[in-house]
């Protein structure tokens, strides 16, 4: 299993020892959770801040871009030197093209699907992109309650990327903990992103060893 901590539930106040932490740790990616207080109901934070961040961070970057019309900032988001840039389904009017131009940057394109959206949105374009994350939570806030239907919807996304062929990845955001984390791995995830869990415990390190080892 691979782990993508989010920045969302680190010390805002002092940020560089949570990322020093995740430098020294088995993360696999860090998870960068951009909100616009219109896509979501919620602000987090801005350009200004993941540059300070992606020049400490050592771990490749999963930038999440919980916005609208979040094809505006592919530019800025290769310039941070992102491994992922992840867009939501809902918020692209022109999906493929959006994707398209992800790649054309030089970045791996995700994307997102709300609890509410079915897997079943994808099956045009499954092929064309290297992640899918399903939110497991709504969108917008940290450490909310797991959604269990997120275990049928990855069961169902599984299943469309075996039959498409596709080599996409099913990332997973929203309520993951020990317990959670363990029946997302049984039924077929590959990423986890893990907050609360991870940066609200005395021992972040051992938090992600754990999910690591599901």
């Amino acid at each position: 299993m691979k782990v993508s901590p989010s920045l969302l539930s680190a010390n805002f106040a002092n940020l560089t020892p949570d990322i020093e932490m995740l430098n020294n740790s088995e993360a696999d990616y860090l998870h960068l959770d951009v909100m616009d207080g219109v896509f979501v109901p919620n602000i987090s934070f801005g350009f200004p801040v993941l540059k300070a961040v992606s020049k400490i961070c050592e771990k490749p970057l999963d930038v999440h871009l919980m916005i609208i019309e979040p094809e505006k900032w592919i530019s800025q988001v290769r310039d941070l030197g992102a491994e992922y840039m992840n867009v939501h389904q809902e918020a692209c009017l022109h999906l493929h093209s959006t994707v398209s131009r992800i790649h054309d940057a030089g970045m791996k394109a995700a994307v997102t699907l709300n609890p509410s959206t079915p897997v079943s949105l994808l099956s045009d374009i499954i092929t064309d992109v290297d992640m899918v994350l399903l939110m497991s939570v709504n969108p917008g806030f940290g450490g909310q309650k797991f959604i269990a239907n997120t275990l049928k919807k990855v069961r169902e996304l599984r299943q469309l990327i075996a039959e498409s062929g596709s080599q996409a990845l099913i990332e997973i955001d929203g309520g993951v903990n020990a317990q959670t984390g363990k029946q997302l791995a049984e039924v077929g995830a590959d990423i986890l992103v893990a907050g609360s869990y991870v940066f609200g415990a005395s021992n972040p390190e051992e938090r992600i060893n754990l999910l690591k080892n599901l």
